[in-house]
């Protein structure tokens, strides 16, 4: 069976951190894997070619792949668009239209880099962090929202922040799920003391535990204290999970406990279809566009590699080739290579396609 890919590079070193993909893609399909790929413009990239962030027929395509590929979008070039053509509206639109409810961010100190993080290594060595954030619910997608002007000229903003019994307890699955193939330990962030849907979120989730979940371990924490215990003692962590703003939040603070957002990828999950058993799922590094090195060729690629090795084991079961590939940069990273945001003293500084190469090489190696 051969897999589709679309492939949806973007903006600023989205291109660049895509095509380092796109040749470990090459790779696997040489070893006998089939993965068939499609491109489309995305972004600040679309909106230049097309006049829109995202086209009805990269949407279709979107909707027809077997998982989607994302680089990055945005950057100040399109600071003047329309609110509603600005190139992140894409990724918001694809993560609704593709009912990607589930965002799974890790946090992963890969030991080679424990003295990159800003905290003592010690407090960081071992990290294994899996974020869940609920993705199409929430304070981004809530109505009434916008800004208005008042009878005495004032202008007012306004978000509202939603969720229902079922967009909760689906979330709250995902995490447990997770939990029991990993240390069996689920935190739940959120604010009950003062937001009623957090007092919602806190009750729906105690009620997945005690139906379906009581051999997991569930705790419930404050957002805020969930933020300072990132910084105090980040360990004691294994599964939290938590809406779409404070897991906006939480997961970017979690990425650079592990010494640079260049190196964490993530997964954007949707319901399993009960008859084709097929799930709608797109793929990121999480470090945006970085339109300050884009076109430098400086960018860190492992993160968009690691995104890959989601793929490779969320949407398609392939767990020992997502093995294979982390093991690959893990080796990468012990020899002593880094790209610049990652840079120490006494190492090997790489560029973009550079490290991309040392990826491939240690793959050949690893699989001899």
């Amino acid at each position: 069976m051969a897999f589709r890919l679309l492939l949806l590079p973007g903006d600023g070193i989205g291109p660049e951190v895509i095509a380092e993909v796109e040749r470990i893609i090459a790779w696997f399909n040489a070893e006998g894997a089939r993965f068939e790929i499609e491109r489309d413009f995305v972004g600040g990239a679309a909106f230049d070619v097309h006049g829109t962030p995202v086209t009805e027929a990269a949407m279709k395509k979107a909707l027809e792949a077997d998982a989607v590929l994302f680089g990055a979008v945005g950057g100040p070039k399109w600071a003047g668009v329309p609110y509603d053509m600005r190139p992140e509206a894409a990724l918001l639109r694809l993560r609704k239209d593709l009912g990607l409810f589930a965002n799974l961010r890790p946090a992963i100190c890969f030991d080679a880099l424990k003295d990159s993080s800003a905290l003592k290594p010690e407090v960081v060595s071992g990290l294994d962090i899996m974020i869940v954030r609920e993705l199409t619910g929430g304070v981004y997608f809530g109505e009434p929202r916008g800004i208005t002007t008042l009878a005495d000229g004032e202008r007012r903003a306004v978000d509202t922040q939603v969720y229902t019994t079922g967009e909760i307890r689906r979330i709250a699955r995902v995490a447990f799920e997770l939990a029991r193939k990993r240390r069996n330990k689920v935190a739940s962030a959120e604010k009950h003391n003062v937001m009623h849907s957090g007092l919602l979120w806190k009750e729906e989730v105690t009620h997945v535990h005690a139906t379906e979940f009581k051999d997991v371990e569930l705790t419930h924490i404050l957002a805020d204290n969930c933020a300072m215990q990132l910084v105090r003692n980040p360990k004691q962590f294994d599964v939290i999970v938590t809406d779409n703003l404070f897991g906006d939040v939480l997961s970017d603070e979690a990425a650079m406990l592990t010494g640079s957002i260049g190196m964490l990828p993530s997964a954007s999950l949707g319901n399993r279809d009960a008859k084709t058993g097929k799930q709608r799922a797109l793929y990121e590094p999480i470090h945006g566009s970085a339109p300050d090195i884009a076109g430098k060729g400086v960018a860190n690629p492992l993160a968009a590699i690691l995104s890959f090795a989601m793929c490779l084991r969320y949407s398609f079961a392939m767990a020992q080739e997502a093995d294979l590939l982390e093991r690959a940069i893990a080796q990468i990273l012990d020899d002593g290579y880094r790209t610049r945001d990652v840079m120490q003293a006494g190492r090997s500084e790489l560029g973009t396609a550079a490290m991309g190469a040392k990826v491939l090489g240690a793959l050949d190696k690893l699989h001899a």
